[in-house]
């Protein structure tokens, strides 16, 4: 039988160790807020800067992609706040058609902000990645009929793009 001073011990080591595990590491889509509801400026985990390297994404690589698997090529779009599955169109370096990009949207500003954490090629495990949605001439703005906590998109995707953090 093991003394009760030795579980306490290797009780309290545990414990340690893991509440110094849940605080070390941003838990994606947890981060602060500004006032308009969009997401404050986030760091790129190191695990996904590494990932990138090795797969050779740059900075500014960029693909276009479907907001949502579930509604692409259809308008208008209906994106609510929280967890996003999206879909490339077209190759993102060695990330082809079809690979699935999960992240987070936030709806609170006057457009939509969406970051990528992670990417699921057809023929691969996920992968960690930093990426945003990002379309010019106002494409990620919210049509004028969305509701609190969801976003009505005229258009069903726009372009993506690696970051080496979000802004």
């Amino acid at each position: 039988m093991v003394p009760p001073h030795v579980i306490r011990s290797c009780s309290l080591l545990l414990l340690g160790f893991l509440s110094g595990c849940a605080t070390s590491a941003p838990i994606p889509g947890q981060v602060a807020m500004r006032s308009d509801g969009t997401p404050e400026p986030e760091a790129c985990p190191e695990e996904a800067l590494k990932a990138m390297r090795i797969l050779g994404l740059q900075v500014s690589d960029g693909a276009t992609m479907e907001f949502d698997v579930n509604q692409a090529d259809t308008g208008p779009v209906y994106l609510r706040e929280g967890p996003i599955e999206s879909e490339l169109n077209n190759s993102l370096g060695p990330l082809y058609p079809g690979t699935l990009m999960y992240g987070r949207v936030w709806t609170g500003g006057n457009q939509i902000v969406i970051r990528y954490y992670e990417a699921k090629p057809p023929d691969r495990e996920r992968l960690p990645l930093c990426a945003v949605a990002r379309s010019a001439k106002g494409q990620l703005r919210k049509m004028k009929d969305s509701k609190p906590g969801m976003a009505t998109m005229e258009f069903s995707g726009s372009g993506v793009f690696i970051v080496d953090g979000f802004r």
